[in-house]
């Protein structure tokens, strides 16, 4: 265990900077370290773990019967009767199989998409995040390819929010429906100016309560004080592969496949190396928080891997 801990609180190039790194095994905490600066109140980026908290609110939607998975999305950008992107429908969203064109790493010198999503061109942020998505062309049919794409990821918000009512309602919503219940006290989203979560990338937390997210997917929809939240069978959809990216990281829906599935683990994923790992063969959560190149991750992945495997005995 020790080596893998140090290596990743090291500073070395192949693995570098490490803020938080915490395990947890049948609610407890096994392993607790922070980097400088960070302690267990310090709320930090989610990045793309946020796609996965996303997944949980469209499973309480979906179990409350105001979404359905497999008919037409409810976009109203694309309602026009000729118009082939009504085909796409909310369970492509989730699975990152939309069809739609969209660029989320640079392709010759051109600003992703992502960026301008984020961040805005020329520094006039984009008001309206999900409809900036949902404007995209398709590039393919709807269903065979995947296609990582934080912008599904705001259309997805933008139909919640659609439900929910925009800024405060939604906000109220997520306190009362996911992070209250879940015990995530910390947990603060970021919102556009049409009220929309920015559900692809913002959503801050302390390193204990992203421990508490992935616990309430391990066990399966349940919170620590015995509240179902979540239906079993969607928390199960975290560990199922739906596609595969060229780089071979398996998506599920808005989840991911850790390695080839040992002992069932699936993980939440954000930019430069944030993790939730939910481990159900050990019974463990694992949280690593911090800044790693992406072409570096792998060796986070693997230190990630030898940690959870010292928990096998």
């Amino acid at each position: 265990m020790l080596p893998a801990i140090d290596l990743l609180f090291s500073g070395a190039p192949e693995v570098g900077r490490t803020d938080a790194l915490l395990v947890t095994r049948r609610r407890h905490i096994e392993v607790e370290r922070y980097g400088v600066g960070v302690d267990a109140a310090t709320t930090l980026r989610s990045w793309s773990m946020a796609k996965s908290m996303l997944h949980a609110t469209v499973g309480m939607l979906v179990a409350d019967g105001e979404l359905t998975l497999d008919a037409p999305a409810p976009v109203a950008a694309w309602a026009g009767r000729d118009d082939p992107r009504r085909a796409i429908t909310l369970r492509h969203l989730l699975t990152m199989r939309s069809g739609l064109a969209w660029i989320e790493e640079p392709i010759d010198g051109r600003l992703p998409d992502v960026v301008t999503m984020l961040y805005g061109n020329d520094r006039r942020p984009v008001p309206d995040t999900a409809a900036f998505a949902a404007d995209r062309p398709l590039a393919h049919e709807p269903g065979p390819v995947t296609h990582y794409s934080s912008g599904t990821s705001a259309i997805v918000s933008g139909i919640v929010r659609d439900v929910v009512g925009p800024g405060e309602p939604y906000r109220q919503w997520l306190r009362e429906r996911l992070f209250d219940p879940v015990g995530m006290t910390s947990a603060t989203p970021r919102f556009d100016a049409a009220g929309t979560w920015m559900a692809s990338s913002f959503c801050f937390c302390t390193a204990r309560d992203f421990a508490r997210f992935g616990q309430l997917y391990l066990d399966g929809g349940v919170t620590s004080n015995g509240m179902r939240i979540l239906d079993a069978a969607w928390t199960d959809t975290a560990a199922i592969e739906t596609g595969r990216e060229p780089d071979g990281m398996v998506h599920t829906m808005h989840w991911w496949r850790f390695g080839e599935n040992a002992w069932g683990a699936f993980y939440a994923s954000g930019y430069e190396g944030q993790y939730i790992v939910v481990v159900p063969e050990l019974d463990l959560v694992v949280v690593r928080l911090g800044q790693t190149p992406t072409e570096q991750r792998a060796h986070v992945r693997d230190a990630l891997t030898e940690l959870i495997a010292s928990f096998e005995s």
